[in-house]
């Protein structure tokens, strides 16, 4: 029987690197590309137009969040365990590189998600109680036609598997027992424990729904992450002269072949394949969930979502990620004997290195200020992916009953804290993959649509620039 179970985590490890290997970097990078030229530039061109369009405020726009509180929920999802863990193993694969392929991935990821955000308003639509509701699936309904619902439902199981939060309940339990108890006293009763408080926390808020999660959100999202910046700022000021090195070895290395990975042209493919997989996983552009939570702003203005939703990427595979490499570049320079190589380093492999490296940068304290991070980001996370997986409950089965995947939501976070991840790991990851393609497909469909609702905001906000 173990032989069994096995072998189906051994299938679901090699699906998970085929699908997220080639077919992901072509759909996400590619689509991205197209988007961002499609788009004529709009993440670098209106960078600031975003700005100021968080100030906006459309009470008369159907919708239950506002457009702000749509962002920093969204980010509050993707700003997770992927910023810390997943940076660190793209670190240990692909080497300093990886991050040049992550800030590809930020920028293309900002021109998916002004498309993402944009058709979210433009093809809002109800459940079967009346509720306004966003996301793919009602972008496929209201944008493609009824006939293309199966893709609809296609995306909602994925969705429903995707938002389960195994790794951060998994890695922040870790974290806790790796940090503050011997290998004698971690044993499975301490991760239960562990897991029921994490729990319980989560439950409080969750339960709320997402008025409860928009304002936890609203308030977390900007502390933690100036509470990083901070931290990072601290470690690049103790250890000035590293940091020229540091970025010359990430720009280097996005084009210089490396001997563990087989040299020449393949081993830069390779490294670029890590910083991509991770940022796609961390800025979730084009996989679909942040639609949800910007279909459900009240908005009547497409483009402008479009702005905000394109902020995203910026800050959490942008700002984020970069603020981890920079600091665990540093931790290595220190020590190299904490930065190990091979790709078959895992997630939980990746968390401890990132906090032998803040321990080496800031001696003592590191790992323990990584600690209260990984708290914070773990759980923003998990608030926020409880939404994402009722709304795909409510969707395939009506909404009286999303409330109850709540409570399997729950469960999970439990069970998480108690098993071996690499299996679940790769189930998750390849169901964000899997999401991706409905999600792309719907975005590369309803461009057009999407571009003219950009030229008209975009002309609107020149009349009026000129009438003041």
């Amino acid at each position: 029987m173990g032989n069994f179970f096995n072998s189906i985590g051994n299938g679901i490890a090699a699906f998970s690197d085929f699908i997220c290997g080639y077919p992901l970097f072509f759909l996400l990078i590619g689509g991205g590309l197209f988007f961002l030229f499609y788009s004529k530039f709009a993440p670098l061109r209106h960078y600031g137009k975003a700005i100021a369009a968080l100030r906006v405020k459309d009470n008369r726009a159907e919708g239950q969040i506002s457009s702000f509180e749509a962002l920093t929920s969204a980010i509050a999802a993707t700003v997770g365990m992927g910023n810390i863990a997943g940076v660190a193993v793209a670190l240990s694969i692909g080497g300093p590189g990886a991050i040049f392929w992550m800030w590809v991935s930020a920028i293309v990821g900002m021109a998916t998600k002004f498309f993402e955000g944009t058709i979210a308003v433009m093809y809002k639509g109800k459940d079967d109680a009346g509720e306004t509701q966003g996301g793919p699936m009602y972008m496929i309904l209201n944008g493609l036609g009824k006939k293309w619902k199966p893709l609809a439902v296609f995306f909602a199981i994925f969705g429903l598997i995707g938002t389960l939060c195994i790794m951060q309940s998994n890695q922040l339990t870790e974290s806790i027992t790796t940090i503050f108890f011997t290998p004698e006293q971690n044993t499975v009763m301490l991760r239960l424990i562990i897991g029921i408080c994490i729990t319980v926390i989560v439950a409080f808020v969750v339960i709320g729904g997402i008025q409860r999660i928009s304002n936890i959100a609203t308030k977390l999202v900007p502390a933690m992450v100036g509470l990083y910046f901070i931290l990072v700022i601290y470690i690049m000021i103790r250890h000035a002269g590293l940091i020229p090195g540091v970025f010359r070895d990430i720009i280097v290395g996005a084009f210089s072949p490396r001997g563990a990975l087989g040299g020449g042209i393949g081993s830069i493919i390779t490294i670029a394949l890590t910083g991509v997989r991770r940022a796609a996983l961390v800025n979730e552009a084009g996989v679909g969930t942040a639609s949800m939570m910007h279909g459900a702003s009240k908005n009547n203005e497409p483009a402008r979502e479009g702005l905000v939703a394109m902020i995203g990427p910026s800050i959490d595979s942008g700002l984020v990620c970069t603020l981890t490499a920079i600091s665990i570049l540093i931790g290595a320079a220190i020590n190299p004997a904490i930065m190990p190589t091979g790709d078959g380093m895992g997630s939980m492999e990746g968390l401890k290195l990132a906090l032998n490296a803040f321990d080496a940068a800031i001696p003592g304290v590191g790992s323990y200020l990584l600690f209260l991070m990984v708290i914070m980001f773990a759980f923003s996370t998990m608030f926020s992916y409880s939404y994402y997986g009722q709304k795909c409950t409510g969707f395939l089965f009506g909404s009286k009953y999303s409330k109850y995947y709540n409570y399997f939501f729950l469960a999970m976070l439990v069970v998480a804290a108690i098993i071996p991840l690499k299996a679940a790991v790769s189930l998750i990851d390849s169901a964000f993959a899997l999401m991706a393609f409905p999600t792309m497909f719907t975005l590369f469909c309803l461009a057009p649509k999407a571009r003219k609702e950009m030229d008209k905001y975009f002309a609107k906000v020149k009349t009026e620039k000129k009438k003041k």
